[in-house]
């Protein structure tokens, strides 16, 4: 099968599934992205565009919308984007096919702190599994801006089939067996830049900002290793580019939730005005849980806890951090 004929397909049409879509459609004869909401499909099918996840940036005709997965049922590939709490219906719901279930979303599970392929494994244990995470802008992938990442999978079998589907000239996935760290690295990452965006927010400076990255590294190297991950996956794309990108920057989401918090706003304010998902909001307690399980010390990620809880304020916080016993950096 020549690679126009082969079919791919995205589930979740937010602004990174519509931007995934959108750039993976290229040199093929049709894209199927499954949305969730019928104003979306109509937008996309008819006007080639997603006014309420990604407006501004015509999409690729050869992309076409669908609320049934079951049109799926032909795909070699599909790309699982939809908030990592919705994933086990989302597998659920996919056409039991033989397809290679690339997962995009980031997090943990809140009622079993399992990591998205530990569900994908248990649902669906015949299914090729891939992982695809790394420093990426929706609006900046979708506009063909220059863009590396991890494509982490369970053979160099499956690398070699999905390469050719997911490589374009702007669009750059390099190899690794490591799914564990390629999803840890994107799940803690989240956590993390809500507490640089409350640096920001709190006025607190550059310095204070790159001690939360550098710290925050070290936490999610902590985890990572108990977790099952290698230390150079979480040094890579996935695990410290992500980070430096998701930290720096109000396209994040989660920075800009964090910046909000740090501003004195509260978090359910914050919340319930957001018509996308801050994924590292409903991370944080679980991953919290299951560090403290471990006997894990990541107080980062609890001070970001205790901020969403509303039990702190973005100065107590820092200054809390920031008075630590002074010990060997390297713990």
């Amino acid at each position: 099968m020549s690679e126009k004929q082969r079919k791919i397909g995205v589930v979740g049409a937010g602004a990174w599934g519509t931007a995934l879509a959108h750039v993976l459609s290229e040199g093929h004869e049709e894209l199927l992205l499954w949305a969730r909401e019928t104003e979306v499909i109509e937008q996309i099918n008819s006007n080639h565009e997603n006014r309420a996840f990604l407006p501004g940036y015509p999409l690729r005709h050869n992309i076409r919308a669908i609320a049934d997965m079951d049109a799926l049922e032909t795909c070699e590939g599909i790309l699982i984007v939809t908030p990592a709490q919705h994933l086990r219906a989302t597998i659920n719901n996919l056409p039991k096919n033989d397809a290679a279930l690339i997962l995009c979303s980031k997090g943990i599970e809140e009622a079993t702190q399992q990591l998205m392929s530990e569900i994908v494994t248990e649902l669906r244990p015949d299914s090729p599994l891939a992982v695809l995470s790394g420093p990426t802008f929706a609006h900046e992938v979708v506009q063909g801006l220059p863009t590396a990442l991890t494509l982490a999978c369970d053979s160099e079998e499956l690398w070699h089939k999905l390469n050719p589907l997911i490589s374009k000239p702007s669009f750059r996935p390099y190899y690794s067996d490591d799914i564990a760290g390629a999803e840890i690295g994107g799940a803690v990452k989240n956590v993390l830049a809500i507490g640089c965006g409350v640096v920001e927010g709190a006025g607190l400076g550059q310095n204070a900002r790159a001690s939360i990255i550098s710290r925050g590294f070290a936490e999610m190297l902590r985890y990572g290793a108990a977790r099952g991950a290698r230390r150079e996956t979480l040094s890579g794309l996935c695990g410290l580019g992500d980070l430096v990108l998701t930290c720096s920057s109000t396209s994040s989401r989660n920075f800009s939730l964090g910046k909000g918090l740090g501003e004195g706003q509260s978090a359910d304010k914050l919340l319930s005005n957001r018509a996308t998902v801050a994924e590292g909001a409903s991370t944080a307690a679980v991953l919290q849980r299951d560090a403290k399980a471990r006997g894990i010390d990541m107080p980062i990620v609890d001070a970001v806890c205790a901020l969403l809880a509303g039990q702190t304020d973005s100065r107590s916080v820092v200054a809390q951090l920031m008075g630590r016993p002074l010990v060997a950096e390297q713990r």
